[in-house]
């Protein structure tokens, strides 16, 4: 029986209304989803699609590059993807040209499947985001060849729009008969008899849901009083929290940050420090930096600055596994990939593997044994602690590492015989004003920068320095060059969205000059 046959057989015999009325939620789940992502990308400014093309790795990587880097099919590219997913995702929920709809957003989902493909990539373990071939976007592929390959019977929009279309096709074809067809009675749009009051409802069935939608994106967004305007439209203007990321920037980058590997992980040279985000901040006697900088750092913050970071080449976020959350919810629905290393610290046994396995289950690219947490275990002498979380690291299948702000840390763990993946050791020089006074707090974290080169140079394993900037009192020219220089193999810096394109800029620039390193590079 036709899905066109009205009256009381609307039913298909081989389809009950229980499963019509699946297929229904099947349909509006999906669409729901597309609907928000659109709606989502459409009211950020900052939001575009360059570092998710620049970032594509598989079938046409060429044409996804090609659109990143003209201006203006970038530009095209963003409208046609924030009101693609919006237009298809109504049209879904609403029931709308059903079968259309479906096809376009298999077509949509395609693309994005073909740019980031969840193929065999090492990730450290199985972990929520880091899919094998399946992944949310394949899912929602299959789930939309289903909606465009069964009938959806009456339960939305279309059972309005049908007749119409049908009355118009056969319109064309008697204009296309005869040419004088188009000054003869239109045919009627409407089903001769007329819709039964339970016909109608079961048309009307998605209408709900849209207005749900609409409550749910009101409530997120909040209800703004015409002062609540005007005041966020002064903080744009006025406040530092509430800068727009300038995309245009990347129009000065000099070119990619290299990479080299550790064991089988590809990691950027410079790697960002994930203490900005998190709200850690080392400001000596300034109490109010670190709740400034959490304020800073919102969700859309940090997506904007990791797609900043991935589209200059840094491609690893050194952080601790409290910003693991949303480095997942980034690769779910921030369309990058950055990976992150993860600091590993507990002030007991259980506390720390717990940490280590919460990295692990999380994704973590690597993992290492915090700096604070190494000084304290080896003080303690408390080097089994230190074992067992190399042991747990490695049998997940990642590069395990030792930190340390101390020089005695690393010389203690190798007489005790540890032979780890890489070291996280801090380095800067003492050059800067506040390292000179005679009460320290919070001004110094490489005590002995001269005997820390000697001694990291004799060290086969690679070496990724940290605070190489003294915590923003050093500028990171003189930093990068300093810590490159003296065998550091990679290094880690904090930086701010606004910083990123620059200091992209300064590494590339130290690294592609006549380095004169004395320890050979170990990476």
């Amino acid at each position: 029986m036709s899905d066109a046959t009205t009256g009381s057989h609307a039913v298909r015999p081989d389809r009950t209304r229980a499963q019509l009325f699946t297929m229904a939620l099947l349909r509006i789940a999906v669409g729901w989803h597309f609907a928000y992502e659109g709606l989502a990308k459409l009211v950020d400014p900052s939001w575009t699609a360059e570092s998710y093309l620049r970032s594509a790795s598989w079938i046409g990587a060429g044409l996804f590059h090609q659109l990143a880097d003209n201006p203006t099919l970038l530009a095209i590219t963003n409208q046609v993807n924030m009101w693609g997913l919006l237009v298809i995702g109504l049209a879904l929920m609403l029931g709308c040209a059903t079968r259309m709809a479906a096809v376009a957003g298999i077509a949509l989902l395609a693309l994005y499947y073909l740019a980031h493909p969840p193929l065999f990539k090492a990730t450290g373990g199985v972990a929520e985001g880091s899919y094998l071939i399946v992944n949310k976007n394949l899912v929602e592929m299959l789930a939309l060849l289903v909606v465009a390959t069964f009938s959806q019977g009456r339960l939305g929009l279309d059972r309005y729009l049908r007749p119409a279309w049908n009355a118009l096709l056969a319109r064309v074809a008697r204009w296309r008969s005869n040419w004088q067809a188009e000054h003869s009675e239109p045919v009627s749009a409407r089903d001769p008899e007329t819709l039964a009051r339970r016909q109608a409802l079961a048309g009307l069935v998605s209408v709900p849901f849209f207005g749900a939608f609409v409550m749910a994106v009101l409530k997120k967004r909040g209800y703004e009083s015409e002062e609540e305007k005007q005041l966020a439209s002064a903080a744009d203007a006025m406040s530092g929290a509430s800068m727009k990321v300038d995309w245009g920037s990347l129009d000065q980058l000099k070119g990619q940050v290299p990479s080299a590997k550790i064991k089988q992980v590809q990691l950027s040279r410079v790697m960002m420090g994930g203490n900005l985000m998190n709200g850690f901040a080392h400001a000596r006697d300034l109490i109010y930096v670190s709740k400034l900088i959490r304020a800073y750092h919102d969700r859309e913050k940090v997506f904007a600055t990791f797609r900043l970071a991935e589209a200059c080449g840094i491609n690893t976020v050194i952080t601790n596994p409290i910003l693991a959350p949303m480095i997942v919810d980034y690769w779910e629905n921030g369309g990058g990939k950055i990976q992150f290393v993860a600091q590993c610290k507990g002030k007991d046994e259980r506390e720390f593997l717990d940490n280590v396995a919460y990295s692990i289950d999380h994704g973590a690219c690597a993992a290492y044994v915090q700096g604070a947490a190494a000084d304290t275990y080896v003080s303690q002498g408390q080097f089994d602690l230190i074992a067992k979380g190399l042991d747990r690291m490695r049998a997940a299948g990642l590069p395990a590492g030792i930190g340390a702000h101390y020089l005695q840390t690393i010389v203690g763990c190798v007489e005790h015989g540890f032979d780890p993946d890489f070291w996280m050791k801090t380095l800067h020089h003492h050059n800067y004003w506040s390292a000179r006074t005679d009460q320290q707090h919070d001004n110094i974290w490489c005590e002995e920068p001269d005997e820390t080169i000697a001694y990291m140079k004799n060290l086969p394993q690679p070496w990724i320095a940290f605070k190489i900037l003294a915590a923003g009192s050093i500028h990171p020219k003189v930093g990068f060059k300093y810590a490159f220089e003296n065998g550091a193999d990679f290094v880690c810096i904090g930086m701010y969205d606004f910083q990123v394109v620059e200091d992209a800029n300064l590494a590339l620039s130290v690294l592609t000059d006549n380095l004169v390193r004395q320890r050979p590079w170990c990476a």
